[in-house]
């Protein structure tokens, strides 16, 4: 009799959970437009502008499952030289696969970046709305020569 009790109890839940799971999904789908990225220091909690004042940048969901992203540094310059071109590097990111919402994660199997280093993982970031605002944060992680930090980008939908 207690384990019927369990079983009615998680079909409750997931019941109760699901339309949750997919408001989020069918909120998400669409193009979504930069307007912040910053990069909060994990040592102090200071935020600064992860790549200028005024970067550039689209996350795209679509129905079937896929996502796209590519973000810009502000400034940026046509290169000249292969220094250039390799310093440019710097300054973006981009990266597309199938994605999937689990609760507040977004978690992409990544299958072509700008960094091979990332293809055939799973990225996972959280996820938030504030009114007609999408706001997307990574987990703590490295940053070479600057310690622990994690990114907060904050986009509106594209019109």
């Amino acid at each position: 009799m207690l384990n019927l009790k369990w079983v009615a109890a998680l079909v409750l839940f997931v019941i109760a959970v699901q339309p949750t799971f997919a408001d989020d999904r069918a909120k998400i789908l669409g193009t979504w437009k930069l307007i912040a990225y910053e990069a909060e220091i994990q040592s102090t909690g200071e935020r600064t502008p992860a790549l200028g004042k005024n970067p550039s940048g689209y996350f795209i969901f679509t129905p079937e499952g896929r996502f796209m992203s590519v973000i810009t540094g502000d400034g940026r310059k046509a290169a000249k030289t292969d220094q250039d071109r390799a310093e440019l590097l710097k300054s973006m990111f981009a990266y597309t696969g199938m994605y999937r919402l689990e609760g507040d994660k977004l978690i992409t199997k990544v299958d072509v970046s700008w960094t091979p280093l990332w293809v055939g993982t799973e990225q996972v970031r959280f996820f938030k709305f504030d009114g007609d605002r999408l706001q997307v944060i990574s987990a703590w992680g490295e940053w070479p020569g600057k310690g622990m930090r994690r990114g907060f980008l904050t986009f509106e939908r594209a019109k």
